[in-house]
């Protein structure tokens, strides 16, 4: 009966999920390292500068994404970088089922080095490899390293399934062959 209810899934909720036919999360690089009490950490993949402006606008046919220039990894896997944003993408691949959304948040270990993460709502149906944005606030930069956990994904269980998930611009995004707008 608990488990039908709506809450923050355990992280035996969420290997359980994972272990089940419709994978949650697909590409994690350390399962008993990624699952938390309460969520799921998600690993950096890439790390990006932003190139030119962006614009959102009321119609999404009006919406320009900024370009990226990808930043190389050092011969140890780390990229130091100086104050500022950054577009990262995350290596796994998310695929929420319609009684499930996630909130994202920053592992403590970034604000405590002075650098933070920004997310969105991922809703219900979504299915991709997302992007976040970071923010490097220590005027003395930050050194990050390919593979480190720095996002925590927060999973809710509907109070109900949803009628329709997800089906923006972003659904499919990063995953191969599925056209969806990510980098």
């Amino acid at each position: 009966m608990a488990n039908s209810l709506p809450g923050v899934l355990s992280g035996e909720q969420i290997r359980d999920r994972i272990a089940s036919g419709t994978a949650l999360i697909a590409g994690w690089l350390d399962l008993d390292h990624q699952i938390q009490p309460n969520g799921f950490d998600l690993t950096l993949a890439e790390i990006h500068r932003f190139a030119s402006a962006g614009r959102v606008a009321v119609a999404n046919r009006d919406r320009e994404l900024p370009a990226l220039e990808p930043i190389d990894w050092d011969e140890a896997g780390y990229v130091q970088l100086a104050p500022g944003p950054y577009h990262i993408v995350y290596n796994e691949t998310v695929h929420l089922p319609l009684d499930l959304m996630a909130l994202g948040r920053p592992r403590s270990s970034l604000g405590r080095c002075g650098a933070t993460i920004q997310t969105a709502v991922w809703d219900a149906g979504y299915h991709g490899r997302s992007t976040s944005l970071l923010v490097v606030a220590n005027p003395h930069g930050f050194a990050l390293q390919r593979g480190a956990r720095v996002t925590q994904l927060v999973f809710f269980k509907l109070a109900r399934p949803a009628g329709a998930g997800y089906a923006g611009a972003y659904q499919g995004e990063n995953v191969a062959g599925t056209g969806g707008q990510g980098r």
